[in-house]
């Protein structure tokens, strides 16, 4: 508990540091110890600091208690949480919320619900300790009807799986680490990292690439997979081949003449099928259905997108194509957005929300795919991989299109690797994808990115 105090005095004085007036508020766990001692530190570093304590002091913790004792001997002023929640001692410049973090799952009431009202409503910056109060370390959803809205947190020995996924990012803000020595437990999940990048050989040509075929782009649909071939090619795909749903649109587009367009492709022999990797949904509409026995029977590597998976999940007959794929020595990754996911589980969106990783572990065990669960902190998951959570994007992707991007361009960096598995491509695809949202001009003011944009964006800044 003291190092965990000095680590967030720290970090308060690093993020705040003209910040006077610092007002902590300490719950009756060892959460509000951490606060008790990081007060006391602050105090010491010259800051005006007011603890609101929403404790018993008699009922505290061992540690916290100690806490309570030095921070009292060393001058720190501690109250109670006045009428409506009102704030002892006045404006502050920075908030500190040490009232829950870990240590409960029972949705905060009464005046700890009163105490994170009175903290979202503060103007100043919120840091909160180990984890927003009010929010699920394990899902990022609130426990209740309230938790903090942090603009940083400083999670202690590990980080939280809840603060990088669902409604986690909105609620820990920027998250910071502070191990305090202490050996971390075995993972439960991986967040993800930069991918790396593989130089190509100068000796080589367009075949050694791989080939990519699109098929979706019913009729009112077709931008989508011509969207979705723009970046496969963009991700370094040697061929790409565009076969669209609707036969009334041409099989070209204008704006890259370097896609070839394939009427009725999925029609091809088995054994071309099988030397293509296959992007199959974007904008298929209820068409895709026709071209979905073929890619599930024959695709060596199989992405599929959109309605794709809403085909699916609406036949039992390509469940079970699907489920076989594995055991024939095909490789597949699905990638829902929470909607599309619920469809293929049998829930509804709110419970695939309610437990983002569980849901994608649950399509990845059903189906034997690989899984990129879409939204904010997408999850990766596969049989017998830990699941990985991406930490990059933001709300700039939330444009049309941005989806048929993602599993375009996941297409394009599959054909390229024999070995690689949908679950690398699926990380290293969402991470970049993100990434280069978060490099968006203006996108923490609010603005949205384009998807023809994000392409030409991915590919003049593609670090992998």
């Amino acid at each position: 508990m003291e190092r965990a105090g000095a680590a967030l005095a720290r970090l308060a004085l690093a993020l705040t540091p003209h910040a006077k007036r610092i007002q902590v508020w300490a719950g009756p766990g060892n959460n509000g110890g951490d606060g008790l001692v990081a007060a006391r530190h602050l105090h010491g570093a010259g800051k005006t600091v007011n603890v609101t304590l929403l404790a018993d002091p008699a009922r505290l913790p061992a540690d916290a208690a100690r806490a309570l004792a030095d921070a009292r001997q060393a001058g720190v002023p501690i109250g109670a949480i006045g009428p409506a929640g009102t704030v002892p001692g006045g404006v502050a410049d920075l908030v500190i919320d040490a009232l829950l973090g870990l240590g409960t799952r029972r949705a905060p009431e009464g005046t700890l619900a009163a105490a994170i009202a009175a903290i979202n409503a503060a103007a100043a910056p919120v840091l909160a300790v180990d984890l927003p109060s009010g929010l699920n370390p394990d899902t990022g959803m609130r426990i209740g009807s309230c938790a903090v809205h942090a603009t940083a947190t400083l999670s202690l020995l590990t980080l939280k799986p809840g603060c990088f996924t669902g409604a986690g990012r909105d609620h820990a803000g920027a998250v910071w680490l502070a191990t305090l020595g202490v050996r971390a437990e075995e993972p439960t999940a991986w967040l993800a990292g930069a991918p790396t990048n593989a130089a190509r050989r100068h000796a080589t040509h367009k075949g050694d690439f791989g080939d990519v075929a699109v098929v979706g782009g019913a009729a009112g649909m077709v931008g989508a997979a011509w969207l979705a071939a723009r970046a496969a090619l963009a991700a370094g795909a040697g061929r790409v081949y565009v076969s669209l749903l609707d036969p009334a649109s041409p099989l070209y587009d204008p704006g890259r003449p370097e896609l070839m367009g394939r009427a009725r492709w999925w029609r091809s022999p088995a054994g071309v099928i099988a030397q293509t990797t296959v992007v199959c949904g974007c904008g298929g509409g209820d068409a895709v259905r026709e071209a979905l026995p073929a890619l599930l029977s024959h695709a060596r590597q199989l992405v599929l997108d959109a309605d794709a998976l809403n085909a699916v999940a609406a036949d039992t007959a390509l469940q079970s194509l699907l489920r076989a794929r594995a055991s024939r020595g095909g490789a597949t990754l699905l990638t829902p957005h929470p909607l599309e996911a619920a469809r293929l589980l049998g829930v509804s969106a709110a419970e695939v929300q309610a437990d983002r990783i569980k849901a994608a572990q649950a399509l990845a065990s059903t189906f034997g795919a690989a899984v990129l669960l879409k939204g904010s902190g997408s999850v990766v998951a596969a049989a017998g991989q830990l699941p990985s959570i991406n930490g990059t994007g933001n709300a700039a992707l939330a444009s049309a299109g941005t989806g048929d991007v993602l599993a375009g361009w996941a297409a394009g960096r599959w054909a390229q690797s024999a070995t690689a598995t949908g679950y690398d491509v699926a990380t290293a695809t969402a991470w970049w994808h993100g990434r280069i949202a978060d490099r968006w001009p203006g996108a923490a003011q609010g603005a949205t990115l384009r998807a023809g944009d994000l392409i030409e964006a991915m590919a003049r800044q593609a670090a992998f």
